[in-house]
């Protein structure tokens, strides 16, 4: 069923429910003041025609001949006039006697003062009545058949009335609905646009306040992340590529050169080692673009656990100095650590270590010294490092791309890499809800500042 229909005979029943609750109670309504109405106008002939017997002194004759000939098509009015002995002063027919009063009912209506009820199809009311300090008990019953054509009327006028609205509602609710629907045809027929070559192409966005307008925005963003994947794949394809071409070439060339005659021992050894070296580069490589992958798990699926940066920075630091010599890295506190929180935080221990050692190396790598100073901080809710050194700095155009994977600036011929390391910590930082930024100045240095959030 779709959504149209659904909304439609949702809409439709509650509204038929509330509709047909609201005419019952109008009917229901009407029917108990009329009835009430009726009573009391009983009551009021009843009294008149006491005071035409009971004070002009009419006779009963009289006024029972008058009975007789009335046009009482309308009320039909019966009315008996006791005293409390249960003696029977005055009735309109007493041959007909609608009511049929009985001692118990004159009793009643002594002890109750009045009482109204209902006998076949008429109405009757039963009430005491003091005339010049004595007490009488009247009756007098009466057919409203004006009040129930009244009400047969009002009940076919609120059948008729609700079938013509709900009629007219069930009209008016096709089209509303399919107006308020409209954008979301638009918006399948547009993604039915949208296929693998065109990721470029969005949803139309109407009204970002409505809701149909949030599932635009919500879906054009998602397209937006979609076609950075896919443009990333391509970047990634292309230059991996390239990236593993290259050393793998160089490696058969050198390979080949060397079979083309035979060379003395010294000059076999100087191919193995270029060939060494175009091979460990490739392992670089690789690790690299499987830390990557790693890092671009599920955030679920990375294990976490407590974890002290401190102890972590001195792990990365023996790591670095253990891999290439003469590099060196000093770890500083510039203040005393207050609480062990401070400093520690939940995350990936392999994926904050690799990403230590991405840093501290190129800190090293790029500086005459080979050094790499780490400064450690924290504030209210963040832990903050400094990666810091003393080498040729980042040029300002290199400065917006340097997180780009496989980005190499201009200071790519200072020293061998593949351009994975920054993109590499960026994005492990990122999965541990932290930030990193640079400052550098050409020949002066260069500053990674990564902020973490401690326990």
């Amino acid at each position: 069923m779709k959504i149209r229909t659904r909304l439609i005979l949702l809409f439709m029943v509650l509204f038929g429910v509330l509709l047909l609750a609201f005419a019952v109670f109008i009917y229901l309504s009407s029917a108990s003041n009329q009835k009430e109405e009726y009573y009391d106008h009983l009551k009021k002939e009843a009294i008149t025609k006491a005071n035409m017997l009971l004070d002009a002194k009419v006779p009963p004759n009289v006024l029972q001949l008058i009975y007789k000939n009335a046009d009482n098509a309308l009320f039909e009015e019966e009315v008996a006039i006791y005293d409390t002995a249960f003696q029977l002063q005055y009735h309109d027919a007493v041959d007909i006697d609608k009511v049929k009063e009985s001692r118990e009912m004159i009793n009643r209506i002594i002890r109750e003062q009045e009482i109204r009820f209902e006998q076949g199809s008429l109405q009757v009311v039963g009430f005491l009545y003091e005339h010049q300090g004595r007490h009488y008990v009247i009756t007098a019953a009466a057919s409203d058949r004006y009040g129930l054509q009244r009400l047969e009327g009002l009940k076919y006028s609120l059948i008729f009335s609700y079938i013509g609205i709900i009629g007219l509602t069930l009209v008016a609710g096709y089209f509303f609905v399919g107006r308020a629907l409209k954008p979301v045809e638009e918006m399948v027929d547009k993604v039915e646009e949208i296929t693998a070559t065109n990721l470029d192409l969005r949803v139309p966005v109407q009204n970002e306040k409505d809701e149909i307008g949030e599932l635009a925005t919500t879906f054009n963003k998602m397209l937006d992340r979609l076609e950075n994947s896919f443009d990333a794949q391509k970047y990634f394809v292309s230059n991996i590529s390239h990236e593993l071409r290259t050393p793998l070439s160089t490696i058969v060339g050198e390979l080949q050169i060397a079979l083309t005659k035979d060379r003395t021992i010294p000059e076999y050894k100087e191919v193995i080692a270029l060939a060494l070296n175009d091979a460990k580069r490739m392992v670089r490589l690789s690790n690299g673009l499987l830390d990557l992958a790693k890092a671009s798990y599920d955030q679920t699926e990375i294990g976490r656990k407590e974890l002290r940066i401190d102890e972590l920075l001195m792990d990365a630091r023996d790591a670095v100095i253990k891999s290439t010599e003469g590099y060196q890295v000093d770890i500083q506190f510039e203040r005393e650590i207050e609480d062990d929180d401070f400093i520690s935080m939940n995350g990936n221990e392999y994926l904050l270590k690799v990403a230590f050692i991405n840093l501290m190396e190129n800190a090293c790598k790029f500086s005459a010294d080979h050094h790499c100073t780490v400064s450690i901080n924290y504030r209210e809710s963040h832990l903050v490092l400094r990666f810091t050194d003393k080498g040729i700095g980042i040029a300002p155009d290199d400065l917006p791309n340097i997180f780009a994977a496989f980005y190499r600036g201009a200071n790519k011929d200072f020293t061998a890499g593949n351009g994975i390391g920054l993109s590499l910590t960026q994005r492990i930082l990122w999965m541990h809800q932290s930030t990193i930024a640079v400052t550098s100045r050409l020949q002066e240095g260069s500053t990674f500042t990564v902020e973490m959030p401690h326990v």
